[in-house]
This record gives C-alpha cells, sequence and structure tokens, in this order.
C-alpha cells in the first residue's frame, strides 16, 4: 500500500503516519510532485493547487481513499472522482477554532470601521465616525459544518440573535434561534444584519449571494465570507457597496486568488480582503496530520471514517453529534 501526502508536513508528521501504518510506503510529493505520484497512491492525504490528471488516476483504478487536508472538496470533487468507488473524506472541523476567530475579526473590523480610522491615522487625523454594534444584532451563518457550529459558540456572548441554514437542518444549537434548510434563506435574508458564509462550493451554491439576493437583504447590512471566494457574485457585491446599499463586506477568499489585475474588488469601496488565511494556525499541520492519523487506524481497522463524504452532495453528512467531525 502505498501513502501519498500533499500538505506541507515535516519529518515528524511523515513519522507520525508511518507509526500508524509501518508496513505502508509513504511518499511526501508535495505540490512538485503530486500530478506524478498520485496515479500511484493506493491513499492520498492533501490539497492539490496545481493540476492533476484526476481521468488517469481514476483509469488506474489503484486509489481507494482521498482525505483533503481542506475542508472544501472543489479541489478533488471532479467528475471523474465522484462516478467512481473512491472514498473521500474531508478536514471539515479540523481548523473551526482558527476559521471562527478569523471571521470575528472580520466582523469586528467592519463594525468598528477599523479600516477607517487606520487610514485615518495615516493621515494624522483624529476624528470620531459613526459604528455598528455586533453586540445584539441578527447574525446569519450559511452553513453549519463544523466552522459554522464553530462560529455560533464564538457569537453566542455577544447577544446576537442567530439565524442559520444547513443542507441538514437538525440538531440546532441551542444558541441559534432558527435552523432552516437553504431554501429558507431568501426569506431570512430581509432580518439579517451581518451575513456569515460558512458553506461549501457545490453546483447549487456558486453565486448564491448573487444580485438578487444582494437586493433581499436590508440597506447596511454586512457580509463576511470565510468560506469559497465563487459563493458571491463578484460584480454584484462591488455593486451594492459602490451604490451604498451594504455597509461593507469582508472576504477571507474571492473567486480567483489572488483576485485579476482588472478586478473591481482591488478598488471597491468599504471592502476589507486578506489572502485566505482563516485557517492559518502554528498548529495547522500537527491538527492535521492527527485527523489524518485518526482516520487511517479508522481505514485500517474497518471502522467508520470522520467526516466522509456524500460525493453527490459535495460535502459530509452530520455526524450524531450535531457536527462533521
Amino acid at each position: 500500500m502505498r501513502i501519498v501526502l500533499c500538505y506541507p508536513v515535516e519529518s515528524r508528521h511523515v513519522a507520525q503516519i508511518q507509526a500508524v501504518a509501518p508496513e505502508w510506503e509513504i511518499v511526501d510529493a508535495g505540490q512538485e510532485r503530486v500530478a506524478e505520484e498520485l496515479p500511484g497512491a493506493d491513499l492520498f492525504c492533501g490539497h492539490p493547487k496545481v493540476p492533476v490528471p484526476w481521468d488517469r488516476v481514476v483509469g488506474e483504478g489503484r486509489l481507494r481513499w482521498i482525505q483533503s487536508s481542506a475542508a472544501g472538496l472543489d479541489h478533488c470533487l471532479v467528475p471523474p472522482v465522484v462516478a467512481s468507488g473512491i472514498v473521500v473524506t474531508s478536514a471539515s472541523g479540523v481548523l473551526a477554532d482558527q476559521v471562527a476567530e478569523h471571521a470575528l475579526g472580520l466582523a469586528i473590523a467592519c463594525t468598528r470601521r477599523f479600516p477607517l480610522f487606520l487610514d485615518q491615522w495615516a493621515r494624522r487625523e483624529f476624528v470620531r465616525q459613526p459604528t455598528v454594534d455586533l453586540t445584539g444584532a441578527t447574525v446569519g451563518i450559511v452553513g453549519l459544518g463544523g466552522n459554522g457550529r464553530r462560529l455560533v459558540e464564538v457569537l453566542a456572548p455577544f447577544k446576537t440573535r442567530i439565524v442559520a441554514t444547513d443542507y441538514f437542518p437538525v440538531r440546532k444549537p441551542a444558541a441559534v434561534d432558527v435552523l432552516a434548510p437553504p431554501e429558507a434563506l431568501a426569506d431570512l435574508l430581509p432580518g439579517i444584519d451581518i451575513l456569515f458564509l460558512c458553506a461549501p462550493l457545490t453546483d447549487r451554491t456558486r453565486h448564491m449571494i448573487d444580485a438578487a439576493a444582494l437586493a433581499r437583504m436590508k440597506r447596511g447590512a454586512i457580509i463576511v465570507n470565510v468560506a469559497r471566494g465563487p459563493l458571491v457574485d463578484e460584480n454584484a457585491l462591488v455593486d451594492a457597496l459602490e451604490r451604498g446599499h451594504l455597509d461593507s463586506a469582508a472576504l477571507d477568499v474571492t473567486p480567483d486568488e489572488p483576485p485579476r489585475p482588472e478586478s473591481r474588488l482591488w478598488t471597491a469601496p468599504r471592502l476589507i480582503v486578506t489572502p485566505h488565511v482563516g485557517g492559518q494556525s502554528k498548529s495547522r499541520i500537527d491538527a492535521m496530520t492527527d485527523f489524518f492519523c485518526d482516520n487511517l487506524r479508522r481505514y485500517r481497522e474497518g471502522g467508520v471514517l470522520r467526516n466522509l463524504v456524500d460525493k453527490r452532495l459535495g460535502f459530509p453528512e452530520p455526524s450524531p453529534d450535531g457536527g462533521t467531525g
């Protein structure tokens, strides 16, 4: 058996994985060699950010399991993989603490006007400007997977009213006032002050926040996207900011990363963009390796894998405890 890795492991992480499967070969391919090594893999753990010959990988008939090192799965849920018998698991929830922390930071940066005040300070201006309250706001969360559920916990102390949508609207957290299916989002949007996007990217969710959705949001609402860039129609978002319909927006993800030079995001007013760093942590690779090793033990023992993905839906079904871990 041959395990191919494509996430930034150190030798100690490889040794940790090898200890779980001492008789198996482990190949640290990295981004440089993943396309070359993947067709010869039995198991794969990682997140290719370079083109991978998935048709050839599936055609070889050797790969049995993909453990994504990211919560998002658009990098590997390509048609040949979806149609195959390859098992896919995600990293949903592995970095939920960091993503929730980043989402909260982006929201507070918008409500407390940090970019405005920092810009004023750079110009040696000391002028009070109006701010917006997060405390007591009605917050919407799209997607209650691992990241969305942790965000609920982080927001609850701010005395927010939380409404959420999820493909599996079950096991409602106590701090959530309303948990509804995705079709209910249109009806919920007019009452939301701050909308957090935590949903996976699928054919169904692509451009879910389009011009029509933005028009349903109240004037002065805020959007924070810590999921995938294409959930939001880029031009519709900039239009809403430019005409003052949205108070502001904050994106940790953009449709193109980095945005194209001609992208309107570079000059949009009241927009904060961070370069997809929501999941960054000094313990990120440790946490991912711990998760993979746990799932690898389960795989070897014929147990139930954590974060098992329904490939037709594009994300894991919730576990009995209400999460996806």
